[in-house]
């Protein structure tokens, strides 16, 4: 990630830079799964009812993918994480609900109307899957809480990032095999039943056990290795790993 020093530290300090690209910014939907669930990483705003995912400006002398990971670190403190653009956020009237506009008069900070926070702006969503249990997450100058929320149970979101989640997440189900391959959600070996619930949670519904463990098999993605002994009278699963380098792509369809 590329450091800057010109980070601003404080609401007021950003309003009134010109180190920004003008009508860009980018916008980071970050999911973490725990417990059988996906969730989504959201931030709350300072005196207001609203959530959003983390995001920012792009400086002037900045690349777009640093911005990215740059912004993501100021607000939540995470770093190293692989983010892939996803989709681009352009509708006229994704900035309608005034959010910038309500933060602004709750600091009493004075903004001219034709002032760049209330111009139109194009985000450029970014999207990871990450390990929910690796995740310390601390709120910065501009937010007051940084919390995790079950993506079927959002809170109200600022602009438009409800439709970001969606998107993330629509993304995330058409690159599942990828994504959870490259996730280390799962400890180096893993049991079938722990992988399809990995699954199962990201695509939001259960699947046939013999669907998907003849499925996943047939990728020729994993490697069998010896049974888990639990110590109960149970059958013991075979345990498996990710053969290194190995993807081929898998949809929804493919376990029905």
């Amino acid at each position: 990630m590329t450091e800057n020093n010109k980070n601003k530290q404080n609401l007021k300090e950003l309003i009134d830079t010109n180190d920004f690209v003008e009508h860009v910014s980018v916008d980071c939907v970050i999911f973490g799964f725990h417990k059988d669930t996906l969730k989504v990483l959201l931030l709350k705003y300072h005196d207001l009812d609203l959530w959003s995912v983390p995001g920012g400006f792009i400086f002037n002398d900045e690349n777009l993918n640093d911005a990215a990971a740059r912004t993501l670190h100021e607000r939540t403190h995470l770093s190293d994480v692989f983010l892939e653009q996803f989709y681009t956020f352009g509708d006229i009237k994704r900035t309608e609900n005034n959010t910038h506009q309500k933060l602004l008069e709750n600091r009493n900070i004075e903004v001219d109307q034709n002032h760049w926070i209330y111009q139109r702006f194009i985000s450029v969503g970014y999207c990871a899957l990450i390990d929910y249990t690796l995740t310390y997450t601390f709120p910065d100058s501009f937010n007051e809480v940084c919390q995790w929320f079950n993506v079927n149970e959002l809170p109200n979101m600022a602009f438009d990032h409800q439709e970001m989640i969606e998107k993330g997440l629509l993304y995330l189900r058409k690159n599942i095999d990828y994504q959870v391959m490259g996730s280390n959600l799962l400890p180096d070996k893993f049991t079938m039943k722990e992988l399809q619930h990995l699954y199962e949670a990201i695509l939001g519904e259960p699947l046939r056990r013999n669907n998907f463990q003849r499925k996943i098999l047939g990728m020729n993605i994993l490697e069998r290795l010896e049974k888990h002994y639990s110590g109960s009278a149970n059958k013991a699963p075979f345990l498996y790993r990710f053969l290194e380098g190995s993807t081929t792509p898998v949809s929804k369809s493919d376990f029905e």
